[in-house]
Protein backbone atom coordinates (compact mmCIF):
# COMPACT_ATOMS: atom_id res chain seq x y z
CA UNK A 1 0.00 0.00 0.00
CA UNK A 2 1.44 3.44 -0.70
CA UNK A 3 1.92 6.10 1.74
CA UNK A 4 1.56 9.63 1.39
CA UNK A 5 3.63 12.57 2.95
CA UNK A 6 1.77 15.41 4.97
CA UNK A 7 4.05 18.14 6.10
CA UNK A 8 3.96 21.27 8.12
CA UNK A 9 2.48 22.09 11.84
CA UNK A 10 -1.15 22.81 10.52
CA UNK A 11 -1.70 19.65 8.61
CA UNK A 12 0.53 16.87 10.74
CA UNK A 13 -1.49 18.57 13.88
CA UNK A 14 -4.67 18.31 12.03
CA UNK A 15 -4.45 14.75 11.07
CA UNK A 16 -3.10 13.35 14.38
CA UNK A 17 -6.56 14.98 16.02
CA UNK A 18 -8.48 13.77 13.57
CA UNK A 19 -7.56 10.40 13.69
CA UNK A 20 -5.95 9.72 10.54
CA UNK A 21 -3.09 7.05 10.19
CA UNK A 22 0.34 8.27 10.57
CA UNK A 23 3.06 5.63 10.48
CA UNK A 24 6.13 7.93 11.62
CA UNK A 25 6.77 11.69 12.08
CA UNK A 26 10.32 13.64 11.72
CA UNK A 27 11.00 17.06 13.44
CA UNK A 28 13.84 18.65 12.13
CA UNK A 29 16.66 19.49 14.91
CA UNK A 30 16.25 23.40 14.94
CA UNK A 31 12.59 23.10 14.61
CA UNK A 32 11.02 25.73 17.39
CA UNK A 33 10.12 23.32 20.30
CA UNK A 34 7.19 25.25 21.32
CA UNK A 35 5.19 24.56 17.79
CA UNK A 36 6.62 20.93 17.64
CA UNK A 37 6.29 19.55 21.69
CA UNK A 38 2.55 19.59 21.32
CA UNK A 39 2.92 17.13 17.90
CA UNK A 40 5.18 15.43 19.76
CA UNK A 41 3.18 14.41 22.98
CA UNK A 42 0.25 14.02 20.83
CA UNK A 43 2.37 11.27 18.86
CA UNK A 44 3.55 9.68 21.56
CA UNK A 45 -0.17 9.16 23.12
CA UNK A 46 -1.22 7.65 19.89
CA UNK A 47 2.16 5.58 20.09
CA UNK A 48 3.55 7.36 17.03
CA UNK A 49 7.01 6.78 16.47
CA UNK A 50 9.06 10.37 16.63
CA UNK A 51 12.52 11.13 15.01
CA UNK A 52 14.89 14.10 15.12
CA UNK A 53 16.49 14.27 11.71
CA UNK A 54 18.45 17.09 10.02
CA UNK A 55 16.23 19.70 8.30
CA UNK A 56 17.89 18.68 5.06
CA UNK A 57 16.63 15.28 5.23
CA UNK A 58 13.02 16.91 5.52
CA UNK A 59 13.60 18.79 2.26
CA UNK A 60 14.71 15.84 0.70
CA UNK A 61 11.35 14.10 1.60
CA UNK A 62 8.88 16.55 0.25
CA UNK A 63 10.77 18.73 -2.05
CA UNK A 64 9.82 22.34 -2.53
CA UNK A 65 7.03 22.02 0.58
CA UNK A 66 7.55 24.62 3.30
CA UNK A 67 7.64 22.05 5.93
CA UNK A 68 8.03 24.13 8.95
CA UNK A 69 10.45 21.38 10.08
CA UNK A 70 7.42 18.96 10.22
CA UNK A 71 7.16 15.52 7.83
CA UNK A 72 4.44 12.99 8.67
CA UNK A 73 4.39 9.21 6.91
CA UNK A 74 0.45 8.88 6.65
CA UNK A 75 -1.66 6.11 5.13
CA UNK A 76 -3.20 7.11 1.86
CA UNK A 77 -6.18 9.88 1.83
CA UNK A 78 -8.99 7.92 2.07
CA UNK A 79 -12.01 9.22 -0.73
CA UNK A 80 -15.70 8.60 -0.08
CA UNK A 81 -18.65 8.21 -2.73
CA UNK A 82 -20.95 10.76 -3.61
CA UNK A 83 -23.26 9.02 -1.34
CA UNK A 84 -21.71 9.59 1.56
CA UNK A 85 -21.56 13.16 1.40
CA UNK A 86 -25.38 12.84 1.09
CA UNK A 87 -25.97 10.94 4.21
CA UNK A 88 -23.67 13.36 5.98
CA UNK A 89 -25.58 16.07 5.57
CA UNK A 90 -28.97 13.82 6.38
CA UNK A 91 -27.23 12.70 9.41
CA UNK A 92 -26.66 16.46 10.38
CA UNK A 93 -30.23 17.28 9.73
CA UNK A 94 -29.23 19.85 6.79
CA UNK A 95 -28.98 20.45 3.27
CA UNK A 96 -27.07 19.37 1.18
CA UNK A 97 -23.98 21.99 0.63
CA UNK A 98 -21.05 20.23 -1.93
CA UNK A 99 -18.80 22.07 -3.87
CA UNK A 100 -18.20 20.37 -7.36
CA UNK A 101 -14.84 21.19 -9.24
CA UNK A 102 -14.66 20.62 -13.23
CA UNK A 103 -10.76 20.28 -13.94
CA UNK A 104 -9.11 22.18 -11.35
CA UNK A 105 -6.04 21.26 -11.93
CA UNK A 106 -3.40 23.54 -9.33
CA UNK A 107 -3.30 21.65 -6.03
CA UNK A 108 -2.86 25.22 -4.43
CA UNK A 109 -6.29 26.01 -5.54
CA UNK A 110 -7.78 22.42 -4.32
CA UNK A 111 -5.96 22.86 -0.93
CA UNK A 112 -7.60 26.66 -1.03
CA UNK A 113 -11.13 25.48 -1.60
CA UNK A 114 -10.90 22.27 1.31
CA UNK A 115 -10.16 25.13 3.21
CA UNK A 116 -12.88 27.54 2.77
CA UNK A 117 -15.56 24.49 2.42
CA UNK A 118 -14.36 23.48 5.89
CA UNK A 119 -15.23 27.11 7.37
CA UNK A 120 -18.32 27.09 5.17
CA UNK A 121 -19.81 24.46 6.65
CA UNK A 122 -19.71 22.42 3.34
CA UNK A 123 -20.38 18.59 3.50
CA UNK A 124 -17.72 17.75 0.98
CA UNK A 125 -15.83 18.31 -2.20
CA UNK A 126 -16.54 16.10 -6.01
CA UNK A 127 -13.73 16.03 -8.29
CA UNK A 128 -12.93 14.33 -11.52
CA UNK A 129 -10.65 11.66 -11.55
CA UNK A 130 -8.92 12.61 -14.58
CA UNK A 131 -7.39 16.16 -15.69
CA UNK A 132 -8.07 16.94 -12.16
CA UNK A 133 -5.70 17.63 -9.13
CA UNK A 134 -5.49 14.75 -6.48
CA UNK A 135 -5.13 15.32 -2.79
CA UNK A 136 -1.19 15.27 -2.17
CA UNK A 137 1.31 16.66 0.54
CA UNK A 138 0.84 20.10 -1.31
CA UNK A 139 -2.97 20.36 -1.18
CA UNK A 140 -2.72 19.27 2.38
CA UNK A 141 -0.21 22.34 3.15
CA UNK A 142 -2.40 24.63 1.38
CA UNK A 143 -5.21 23.62 2.96
CA UNK A 144 -3.65 24.28 6.52
CA UNK A 145 -5.51 20.44 7.54
CA UNK A 146 -9.07 21.12 6.30
CA UNK A 147 -8.19 17.97 4.09
CA UNK A 148 -8.58 15.75 7.52
CA UNK A 149 -12.49 17.08 7.85
CA UNK A 150 -14.23 17.57 4.40
CA UNK A 151 -14.57 14.49 2.64
CA UNK A 152 -13.53 14.49 -0.91
CA UNK A 153 -15.23 12.02 -3.41
CA UNK A 154 -13.12 11.58 -7.11
CA UNK A 155 -15.82 10.49 -9.92
CA UNK A 156 -15.42 8.66 -12.89
CA UNK A 157 -18.05 11.22 -14.47
CA UNK A 158 -18.83 14.80 -13.30
CA UNK A 159 -21.94 15.10 -15.61
CA UNK A 160 -23.47 11.92 -14.66
CA UNK A 161 -22.71 12.85 -10.91
CA UNK A 162 -24.56 16.31 -11.49
CA UNK A 163 -27.59 14.17 -13.18
CA UNK A 164 -27.35 11.56 -9.96
CA UNK A 165 -27.53 14.73 -7.70
CA UNK A 166 -30.77 16.47 -9.10
CA UNK A 167 -32.58 13.32 -8.73
CA UNK A 168 -31.69 13.78 -5.22
CA UNK A 169 -33.23 17.42 -5.42
CA UNK A 170 -29.53 19.02 -5.41
CA UNK A 171 -30.04 21.94 -7.04
CA UNK A 172 -26.78 22.73 -9.33
CA UNK A 173 -25.24 26.06 -9.63
CA UNK A 174 -22.43 26.71 -11.54
CA UNK A 175 -19.94 29.92 -11.96
CA UNK A 176 -19.26 31.18 -15.29
CA UNK A 177 -18.05 34.77 -16.38
CA UNK A 178 -20.58 34.54 -18.83
CA UNK A 179 -23.84 34.32 -17.01
CA UNK A 180 -26.31 37.36 -16.53
CA UNK A 181 -27.48 36.36 -13.23
CA UNK A 182 -25.49 37.71 -10.21
CA UNK A 183 -24.21 35.68 -7.52
CA UNK A 184 -25.46 37.98 -4.36
CA UNK A 185 -29.46 38.47 -3.52
CA UNK A 186 -30.70 36.14 -6.18
CA UNK A 187 -32.43 33.00 -3.77
CA UNK A 188 -30.23 30.45 -5.50
CA UNK A 189 -28.75 29.36 -3.00
CA UNK A 190 -31.42 28.41 -0.50
CA UNK A 191 -32.27 24.65 -0.03
CA UNK A 192 -29.86 21.86 -1.46
CA UNK A 193 -27.20 22.94 -3.52
CA UNK A 194 -23.90 21.88 -5.54
CA UNK A 195 -21.72 24.85 -6.71
CA UNK A 196 -19.95 24.36 -9.68
CA UNK A 197 -16.55 25.77 -10.29
CA UNK A 198 -14.63 25.39 -13.50
CA UNK A 199 -10.97 25.57 -14.85
CA UNK A 200 -8.73 27.87 -14.01
CA UNK A 201 -8.39 28.48 -17.63
CA UNK A 202 -11.05 27.40 -19.57
CA UNK A 203 -13.92 27.72 -17.34
CA UNK A 204 -16.65 25.31 -17.22
CA UNK A 205 -16.82 22.80 -20.13
CA UNK A 206 -19.80 23.00 -22.65
CA UNK A 207 -21.54 19.94 -21.09
CA UNK A 208 -20.89 20.54 -17.96
CA UNK A 209 -22.13 24.01 -18.29
CA UNK A 210 -25.61 22.81 -19.86
CA UNK A 211 -26.09 20.68 -17.09
CA UNK A 212 -26.41 23.23 -14.68
CA UNK A 213 -29.82 24.53 -13.51
CA UNK A 214 -28.32 28.18 -13.39
CA UNK A 215 -25.33 29.85 -13.64
CA UNK A 216 -23.95 32.73 -11.65
CA UNK A 217 -21.20 35.13 -12.24
CA UNK A 218 -19.30 37.34 -9.48
CA UNK A 219 -19.50 41.32 -9.88
CA UNK A 220 -16.16 42.76 -11.42
CA UNK A 221 -15.60 46.43 -10.46
CA UNK A 222 -11.97 46.48 -11.90
CA UNK A 223 -9.86 45.88 -15.35
CA UNK A 224 -9.20 42.27 -15.01
CA UNK A 225 -12.44 40.27 -15.91
CA UNK A 226 -12.00 36.96 -13.52
CA UNK A 227 -10.86 35.82 -10.22
CA UNK A 228 -8.62 32.85 -8.71
CA UNK A 229 -10.68 30.08 -8.84
CA UNK A 230 -9.86 29.06 -5.09
CA UNK A 231 -10.80 33.01 -4.67
CA UNK A 232 -14.01 32.89 -6.54
CA UNK A 233 -15.25 29.90 -5.13
CA UNK A 234 -14.44 31.34 -2.07
CA UNK A 235 -16.60 33.90 -2.36
CA UNK A 236 -19.78 31.71 -2.90
CA UNK A 237 -19.32 29.57 -0.62
CA UNK A 238 -20.00 32.14 1.73
CA UNK A 239 -22.72 33.65 -0.08
CA UNK A 240 -24.39 29.92 0.76
CA UNK A 241 -23.05 30.61 4.33
CA UNK A 242 -24.46 33.97 4.47
CA UNK A 243 -27.87 33.05 3.08
CA UNK A 244 -28.61 29.75 5.56
CA UNK A 245 -27.39 31.75 8.59
CA UNK A 246 -29.67 34.50 7.74
CA UNK A 247 -32.82 31.19 7.41
CA UNK A 248 -31.65 30.47 11.18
Amino acid sequence: MEEEWIAGKHSVTEALRSGRTINKIWIADNAQKHLTLPITAEAKKAGIIVLQVDKRKLDQMVPGIQHQGVVAQAAPFAYVEVEELLATARSKGEEPFLILLDEIEDPHNLGSILRTADCTGAHGVIVPKRRSAAVTVTVSKTSAGAVEYVPVARVNNLGQTIDRLKEEGVWVVGTDVTATDPVFGNGVFTGPVAIVIGNENKGLGRLIREKCDVLVKLPMAGQINSLNASVAAGVVMYEVLRGRQARG
